[in-house]
């Protein structure tokens, strides 16, 4: 195994938290952020990652000296300055590892102690990875593969975390992937993805994962109103009032036992039943039929008809959600709302299997600061994320401004997987939720590239840089290029016009 460096004395260190070393010769490579290894005295193995990487030289140490010689010559020509220029890493202690255990560090490392680069099994094992784990790429500067145990990442929910472009639907991708690829033996989950802009519906089109996937266009959405309780209605409509509210849960009560339950009952019917109410104010019914009237517009309550059937979710199946044909905010909200607790009662009577619930934009669904009417979603997304992990049902909060996202539910995800974020505001949010961020990786965050991220949380023992993986199946959304928009567009303008000019 080569030799990366030999150890120095600083005026703190080595200690037990942090060492430096110099790295040895022009044709070693050290990278920022590259993890190594060293032998302590004890016969154990000291793992660390490089934190940062200084270069040195005695000859430009004095500013006043380097500004006196320049003024007369070119150093460079009258001064051996290349043999004197070396480099200096920075390493921040992670632990030891000794007979397959991993312990806290006691006792720092020597002075005069060579560096290695770290063994990648040893590696893997630190760090919390697993062979049959979901693979998402490899680690920074290293071959290792990061296969991340499906219990530890999902368990506890996670969220993906990025700017506009930095590659969340790319990575939400991959995490499907893998878990359709799954086997019996390993475990496998259902899948249900809240896809708002059509970015998933390929894998319906896949050679290799269409036969497991099902896509469901947002207008084709039936709920049939038997299966709506007066909870969810009370949750779409925060803003009735007692009485409305009790005259609500008395209209469907009346409904369920006296409507033929083959023919079934809409909202036609639940409006002729709260119109027969003789116990009721004529205002009040006014008012609450002038509430249900927006069901009416946004046509997704039906008699009898139910699509999907979500107590038909099998394990190792995906779901797609397709949203991008709706335009109505609160009726994404409200079906979303409808969806979450659909599955989550399911799912307690252990009537489908275990679940992950992944949720593009999912500050719109669960926004931090809204009113009531203006969140409809959030509750049941912060249920799910508070008590979910006791029943199998998991949460991925895939957002673009952590900022407006739920602290309640953000801080529920054990797990953060974050992509390239810039934003100071976003960065703070995402420093104070995530335990394992400290400034320093916060500073990383900004300067991460697309295709490059960073996990940190329940999944890994360590936080961990990470290169994303392509993906194996061909990525294909709705909507085109915008060169391909913007031609279109005038072809058919042009079009129109000819159409006209040969018909006058």
């Amino acid at each position: 195994m080569q030799i990366l460096g030999t150890i120095i004395t600083t005026e703190e260190t080595p200690s037990t938290t942090e060492f430096s070393f110099v790295i040895s010769g022009k044709d070693t490579t050290v990278k920022k952020g590259q993890f190594i290894q060293t032998i302590t005295k004890s016969n154990e193995n000291m793992f660390g990652f490089v934190h940062e990487i200084f270069r040195a030289n005695r000859y430009f140490e004095r500013a006043e000296s380097v500004a006196e010689y320049e003024r007369i010559a070119d150093m460079e020509k009258n001064f051996p300055i290349d043999s004197w220029e070396h480099m200096i890493a920075n390493v921040r202690v992670l632990g030891n590892y000794k007979d397959g255990k991993f312990t806290r560090t006691f006792v720092p490392p020597s002075p005069g102690a060579k560096i290695l680069n770290a063994d990648e099994e040893v590696l893997k094992k630190f760090l919390g990875f697993e062979d049959s784990g979901m693979f998402i790429g490899n680690i920074q500067h290293h071959e290792t593969p990061a296969r991340l145990s499906m219990t530890r990442l999902l368990q506890k929910h996670f969220a993906i975390l990025a700017m506009s472009g930095a590659g969340k639907s790319h990575l939400a991708s991959v995490l499907i992937e893998e878990l359709l690829e799954r086997k019996q033996e390993d475990g496998r989950i259902a899948t249900i993805v809240i896809d708002i802009h059509g970015e998933y519906v390929g894998f319906q089109y896949d050679e290799k994962y269409g036969k497991n996937v099902q896509v469901i266009e947002g207008e084709d959405i039936k709920i049939p109103l038997r299966k709506i309780n007066p909870e969810i209605f009370e949750e779409w409509l925060p803003n009735l009032s007692g009485p409305q509210r009790e005259l609500l849960r008395q209209s469907l009560h009346d409904l369920r036992t006296t409507a033929d339950k083959k023919e079934g009952y809409g909202l036609k019917e639940l409006f002729a039943q709260i119109e027969k109410n003789e116990g009721t104010r004529d205002e009040t019914k006014k008012t609450l039929l002038r509430a249900l009237g927006e069901m009416r517009r946004y046509k997704f309550i039906s008699k009898n008809k139910e699509l999907p059937k979500l107590r038909l979710t099998e394990p190792g199946k995906l779901i797609i959600f397709d949203f991008s044909s709706i335009d109505s905010l609160r009726k994404k909200q409200m079906i979303v709302a409808y969806i979450g607790r659909r599955l989550f009662s399911l799912r307690k009577k252990l009537e489908i299997p275990p679940f992950l619930l992944l949720i593009e934009e999912a500050h719109n669904f669960a926004r931090e600061k809204a009113e009531a009417q203006d969140a409809i979603s959030r509750s049941i997304i912060e249920t799910i994320a508070r008590e979910g992990r006791k029943f199998g049902a998991s949460l991925c909060l895939v957002s673009q401004r952590p900022v407006n996202l739920s602290t309640t539910a953000l801080s529920q995800c054990n797990t953060h997987i974050i992509l390239r974020v810039t934003n100071p505001n976003d960065l703070m949010h995402i420093e104070m939720s995530s335990e394992g961020i400290d400034s320093r990786i916060s500073k990383s965050i900004a300067g991460l590239k697309t295709g490059e991220g960073i996990i940190v949380g329940e999944a890994v023992n360590y936080p961990v840089f990470v290169n994303i993986r392509q993906r194996k199946s061909v990525k294909r959304e709705k909507g085109l290029p915008l060169h391909e928009q913007a031609k279109q567009f005038e072809e058919a303008k042009k079009k129109k016009e000819e159409q006209v000019e040969a018909f006058l």
